[in-house]
């Protein structure tokens, strides 16, 4: 039997924020994350981008369609949850906004600035410009998903995140002073103390990659196209700062993994796709994270809890089970047709697995 330091029961944790793909891709995300978590945001940046409420139920449908076909477990099945964005477009209208809170499905709003990562060319050229859409969001409770990067071509892609924070979130915050936020994939030590610097309604997720490597490990000794991200991984001095707030205890904090599916064959190529895929074992790369502080008595507050607070939504009844038993990461998952899909630390052991 494993002694109480080699196993940790949570409560079962939610993901909020996860790409799921669509249509074919949907037969190995959705179980995968269906596997781990119980409440997943599921992001819209398809093609075409989900812009309205109808899109957004019809896309649901196709998940919940793939959950049934899949082959796992009956009580993972039915606890599965998943939660709906609008991807903010120039044209979205406070009309949108309305029939989304009346849905009852659609969770929040996506802001992807216009080329800010994969399929983001529906996104917002005017970002400022969008106020009648923040002030129905602010009405209706709907909180705005920011992918927090300016993407001017003459900014530093090291520098981005923090240029955001001072020309453009920092003015919807002042405009918008009870529109919720979260603050997505949070990269530096600018975003976790600009968070920390604001009222309740401003969050953060955190994935688990900015918390367990940094630039050096995307760049030294040749790129490795599997640790590409975007917002990038940067230097330690972030992920030190990213670790001690994703494990200070503080409910402004709380997981979102953005695991994003990439063939292999367009992660490893000459201009490979942005993004990490690690939702089979995310909750063993968080358990890792956070045991490299000694803080997995903070583990499931970030995981299970803290999210569910802020969208103020219940905190899930169910549990699950963390070991200490090593497992090793596959080299890939099938993904689409004949295609696989390479796991962020494929072919590398993790200390921990879920029961």
């Amino acid at each position: 039997m494993p002694t109480l330091t080699q196993k940790l029961v949570i409560t079962a944790p939610d993901d909020w924020h996860i790409h799921l793909r669509d249509n074919e891709a949907l037969a190995t995300t959705v179980p995968h994350a269906a596997m781990s978590f119980h409440r997943v945001i599921c992001m819209p940046n398809l093609v075409p981008p989900i812009k309205t409420t109808l899109e957004a139920i019809a896309y649901r449908e196709r998940i919940l369609t793939a959950l049934a076909q899949a082959d796992i477990d009956e009580h993972k099945k039915a606890t599965f949850d998943p939660r709906m964005v609008l991807y903010l477009t120039d044209h979205t209208s406070a009309d949108e906004i309305a029939s989304a809170k009346a849905s009852g499905v659609v969770q929040a709003v996506k802001l992807y600035p216009a080329g800010a990562t994969t399929n983001s060319a529906d996104g917002v050229t005017n970002i400022l410009g969008r106020g009648a859409v923040f002030e129905a969001m602010q009405k209706h409770g709907i909180p705005l998903l920011v992918h927090g990067e300016v993407t001017h071509s003459d900014v530093d892609i090291f520098d981005r995140e923090k240029r955001f924070l001072d020309e453009i979130l920092s003015v919807i915050i002042k405009n918008f002073p009870n529109l919720k936020i979260v603050m997505e994939h949070i990269t530096t030590a600018d975003a976790a103390d600009f968070c920390l610097a604001q009222g309740q309604h401003i969050g953060a997720t955190i994935t688990p990659q900015h918390l367990l490597f940094n630039r050096n490990h995307l760049l030294v000794g040749g790129v490795k196209p599997h640790f590409y991200c975007l917002p990038i991984l940067k230097r330690a001095t972030h992920q030190k700062r990213l670790l001690e707030v994703a494990t200070s205890g503080n409910p402004k904090f709380f997981l979102g993994t953005d695991s994003a599916p990439h063939a292999t064959h367009t992660k490893e190529n000459a201009c490979g796709c942005a993004g990490c895929y690690s939702a089979p074992h995310a909750l063993a790369l968080y358990a890792t994270a956070f045991e490299s502080v000694d803080a997995l008595d903070k583990l499931e507050n970030f995981a299970s809890r803290f999210g569910a607070l802020f969208y103020g939504l219940p905190v899930n009844q169910n549990t699950i089970t963390l070991i200490k038993k090593e497992q090793l990461i596959p080299d890939n998952y099938p993904y689409l047709d004949g295609k696989h899909l390479t796991p962020l630390m494929a072919g590398q052991t993790l200390a921990w697995s879920v029961q």
